[in-house]
């Protein structure tokens, strides 16, 4: 009986010496948390993989496409079991991209555009968001009059924007966009958007019946620069995309020329990514489970002063 008890006490006593299994470790990365809908993602994200008790690299590029790839390097060499990247850069972190997939790591992007080394990329429908935000313009202006542009060619989504809006104003020549600013800074773009905007403003002053930006931030600045002007709601409307709580404030702002965005699920996509990851590389199901494409689509909806009391009491 003592020799039994010796047994089991020795056993016990190895059993605690055994370390626990480490938790899964997921590395999300944000290429640019200065914008909102990036930090809005990968914060979502982590909070969701915090909540399922994994551990979490979380970390921003700073609109630095050096340090993204110098990121995404050092998440490989870590060995992570999974990497999320929000707004990322497929076409130009190409090796990195191709590396993780070497090193048996799985990657998912938010809103990046696909990659032959990704699982897939979580996407809203970027063509009808561009047709929705371009056709709310053009009906608030009854289809005639000129307009101004903020563009972003660097990035997929408001790249596609932009195309859209193109096909758009190809189709109603009654409307003219007479000046256009494309933003080619990331990490200072607040600045560039300022000083770009405020040239084409006073340039057409008096000319200008509607404002199209690519995203919300640029809006933000603009509406900013139009309040400035003594611009009154409604004089010269400005539309955008993206969504949250700012831009909700803004639409609902009588002081605020912004009128209307077409709001994107940031929150629901960084939440969708973890789920995804649970699903396929923990519990070992088929990716087909989540998506049959390289594309996974979530719904974005119209905000506007008619819907927008919804939106500000959502919590």
């Amino acid at each position: 009986m003592k020799s039994l008890k010796k047994m089991l006490l020795a056993l016990a006593a190895t059993v605690a010496f055994i370390p626990a299994a480490q938790a899964f470790e997921v590395g999300i990365v944000g290429f640019q948390f200065a914008s909102e809908t990036h930090a809005r993602a990968a914060n979502a994200a982590a909070q969701a993989a915090k909540a399922k008790g994994w551990g979490v690299t979380l970390l921003n590029s700073e609109g630095a496409l050096p340090k993204h790839a110098e990121q995404f390097d050092a998440l490989i060499s870590k060995k992570v079991g999974a990497i999320i990247v929000a707004m990322g850069k497929p076409v130009e972190a190409d090796a990195q991209f191709k590396a993780a997939k070497a090193a048996g790591i799985p990657v998912i992007t938010i809103m990046s555009g696909t990659s032959p080394y990704t699982l897939f990329d979580i996407q809203t429908n970027e063509y009808k968001i561009g047709a929705d935000a371009a056709l709310y313009l053009m009906g608030l202006m009854n289809y005639r009059g000129d307009i101004l542009t903020a563009r972003f060619d660097l990035n997929l989504a408001t790249r596609i924007r932009g195309k859209i809006l193109d096909d758009v104003l190809s189709e109603n020549k009654a409307v003219k966009e007479i000046g256009k600013f494309s933003m080619s800074r990331t990490q200072s773009w607040r600045d560039d958007v300022r000083n770009g905007m405020q040239a084409l403003l006073l340039k057409n002053q008096g000319k200008v019946q509607g404002i199209w930006a690519s995203f919300d931030g640029q809006a933000y600045v603009i509406d900013d620069l139009l309040k400035a002007q003594g611009v009154k709601k409604g004089a010269i409307p400005l539309v955008s995309i993206d969504g949250g709580p700012e831009t909700y404030r803004r639409i609902a702002d009588p002081a605020s020329s912004l009128v209307a965005t077409v709001s994107v699920p940031f929150e629901q996509m960084g939440q969708k990514a973890v789920d995804a990851i649970d699903t396929i590389v923990v519990k070992k199901q088929p990716q087909t489970t989540i998506t049959s494409g390289p594309y996974l689509f979530l719904d974005a909806v119209l905000v506007d002063k008619s819907n927008v009391q919804q939106f500000l009491t959502k919590k």
